[in-house]
């Protein structure tokens, strides 16, 4: 039952959360003041009650304990005969007399014999000397108050009693009273809470008219003022967009130029062919002419492969390889073997500990061979791969990088170096990512490197990564 509610309230617009939480809150306002709130009004009434009887008891209790005799013509019985609020009178065994004048008349004797066996009641306890509470009589509620004393050797009772209509007229002002100040606390609270939904509902809409926008491709500004959470949604918003116009500029020129770049081996291997097709080798000989248009196949070869290898990746890193780790030490030592033939005069160095990655060996295999193609077209003189635990670092000795090229160095479809839009590093940075590692590039003392790393390692699986 619970989840079925939370799924409707999600179900729910803002403002209609905001107004259902409006009718709960006034629900449970209704419910406080006739449950709780009218329980300890009533006992508050009560008490007060009692209090008022008995401070009005306590100068005769203390008239008769000083033994000064009871009769009207006393001026304290004189003054006490003014009493409008409730009546008070002397119990000596079966009778009563009377203190001050009775406001009401009764139509029994049912309450005076009440008095009576009551009073008896508490003289001959040893452990009470009061007793009070209500009672219904002709068709209306009495207060009483009881209390026992010795006045002349004799113990007695006073007794003191008041119908409901002190209560009530009590009852009705603290009621308004309290009602007066809930209301205008509950309005307040009300009117703030409304103020503050509805401050979050206008820039909630704001943004999610900017996004509807730019779905739309429509060139919109997002203008929100604030500093919470909801403006850090906003400034966010506005830096992805700008990052993906930017990326989308870059993509465009990219696919520019890879463009121009296809069509160049595409049609000198056209162009050769048709020409050793007619008898005419245009590079001197058919073995030099063939040459060039195995040349051109592997470079158009290499394009085509870096573009698909750039959406495959998506599906290595995304494979399930839970559990799966790679040998590192393995993993470099292919790659610098086979890399060692690409520029003999550039000399490997390797410090390689044996020590385990998480992730497929295929997508780690074509990251640190991405790294060391883009180490090879800028080394001088070498190239270093250090492994450590969780830690592998490519260094190599060719010209620094500019501050401004290493914010951008992993970012897809930036232009590098030469203006070649590489996308090797981009590669680089999804399998590492995917696999919870660290990358970035620095410059060092004689040159640059390219560090793979993880500050927390994560709990090591003995499941060995599958070879591509």
């Amino acid at each position: 039952m619970p989840n079925s509610i939370g799924k409707y309230f999600k179900k729910l617009s803002l403002t209609q959360q905001v107004l259902m939480i409006i009718l709960l809150m006034l629900i449970f306002l209704a419910l406080f003041f006739t449950f709780f709130m009218n329980k300890n009004i009533e006992v508050t009434i009560s008490n007060q009650m009692y209090s008022v009887m008995d401070s009005r008891q306590k100068p005769i209790i203390s008239a008769l304990e000083a033994d000064e005799p009871v009769d009207f013509e006393n001026q304290l019985f004189q003054y006490l005969s003014t009493d409008s609020i409730q009546t008070n009178c002397l119990i000596e065994g079966d009778q009563i007399k009377f203190l001050t004048i009775p406001a009401h008349e009764f139509k029994t004797m049912e309450f005076y014999d009440f008095l009576i066996t009551h009073a008896r009641a508490l003289v001959a306890s040893t452990s009470q000397n009061e007793s009070y509470g209500t009672i219904r009589v002709d068709d209306g509620t009495y207060y009483y108050l009881m209390e026992k004393c010795v006045s002349n050797g004799e113990k007695v009772v006073v007794a003191s009693f008041m119908d409901d209509t002190y209560a009530s007229e009590f009852r009705s002002s603290l009621i308004d009273s309290t009602v007066y100040v809930t209301v205008v606390a509950f309005s307040l609270i009300l009117m703030i809470l409304m103020l503050w939904a509805f401050s979050i509902i206008h820039p909630l809409n704001q943004i999610r008219l900017y996004i509807s926008q730019i779905k739309q491709g429509k060139d919109v500004e997002l203008n929100i003022n604030r500093e919470d959470e909801i403006g850090d949604v906003a400034h966010e918003l506005i830096s992805m967009k700008e990052e993906l116009t930017k990326q989308e500029k870059s993509k465009e020129e990219m696919i520019h130029n890879i463009s121009h770049d296809l069509k160049t081996p595409i049609a000198t291997i056209k162009s050769y062919s048709e020409s050793i097709k007619d008898g005419i080798y245009p590079y001197g000989d058919l073995e030099s002419s063939v040459d060039v248009i195995l040349d051109n196949a592997q470079r158009l070869e290499d394009k085509v492969h870096n573009l698909l290898y750039l959406n495959r990746v998506e599906y290595l890193i995304t494979s399930d390889c839970e559990g799966v780790v790679t040998n590192m030490k393995e993993v470099v030592e292919q790659v610098v073997l086979n890399s060692a033939v690409i520029d003999p005069d550039i000399r490997l160095e390797t410090d390689v500990e044996e020590v385990f990655f998480d992730g497929l060996i295929e997508a780690w295999r074509v990251a640190i061979e991405n790294i060391m193609e883009n180490a090879f077209r800028y080394a001088k003189s070498y190239i270093k791969i250090v492994v450590r635990e969780n830690d592998l670092r490519i260094y190599n000795d060719g010209p620094k990088m500019p501050e401004d090229r290493i914010d951008t160095l992993f970012k897809p479809y930036e232009k590098g170096e030469g203006g070649r839009f590489g996308l090797g590093l981009s590669i680089v940075s999804k399998v590492t990512k995917a696999n919870n590692y660290q990358v970035k590039g620095y410059n060092t003392e004689d040159g640059v490197c390219f560090r793979i790393y993880r500050d927390k390692p994560h709990k090591r699986t003995i499941k060995r990564g599958r070879k591509g």
